[in-house]
């Protein structure tokens, strides 16, 4: 198995946790990815700082792109990023990808990665989900795209947030063709 190429792009929904996990999954998987690209949109960057506390994001040594810099390499599918994580997935962001509006980086690079028939993985955030929210996901779900709603699981018996939301980031890894150590139902 080759080494991956993976973007993660942060919205501005609830569950800056799930992007924090992430971010720090991949810093100890880096012997498997190549590079990791990560555009977060203006409300992601609020969003972290209030429901986190920190502007911990600017600590990571991944590429860190702007939200409208279309010269960003994986906004053309030359560039060969496997994967794209959308974590957590914003329903506006969502259904600009099902529309095929390419407004921002992170909608051009969702649109690159489905057209191309590479890997996109939606981490929608939020409840309850109208009959657009749902339509949206089919079209994604029917151009290629994975969507992965933030449902934690509670069989591995987590203790802190972190356990929980943990087990929603375990999860997207798995289906990013990453391998890790993680609960494993009975095993």
């Amino acid at each position: 198995m080759g080494k991956k190429k993976i973007i993660v792009a942060i919205t501005g929904a609830s569950g800056s946790i799930y992007a924090k996990l992430l971010l720090d999954n991949l810093q100890l998987l880096s012997d498997q990815i190549e590079k990791v690209g990560v555009v977060m949109s203006d409300n992601a960057k609020e969003v972290w700082r209030f429901e986190l506390g920190h502007e911990d994001y600017n600590n990571y040594n991944f590429d860190f792109y702007q939200k409208m810099d279309f010269n960003a390499p994986f906004a053309s599918g030359s560039a060969k990023y496997d994967t794209m994580i959308i974590i957590p997935c914003s329903m506006g962001t969502l259904g600009r990808i099902a529309h095929g509006i390419s407004n921002d980086l992170i909608s051009r690079a969702a649109d690159v990665v489905l057209k191309e028939r590479r890997k996109l993985i939606a981490v929608a955030r939020d409840t309850p989900f109208s009959l657009i929210h749902l339509n949206n996901m089919k079209a994604v779900t029917e151009a290629g795209g994975i969507i992965c709603p933030a449902n934690p699981s509670f069989y591995n018996l987590p203790k802190t947030i972190e356990e929980v939301a943990q087990t929603v980031v375990s999860r997207v890894v798995d289906l990013a063709g990453l391998t890790q150590e993680s609960y494993r139902w009975n095993e």
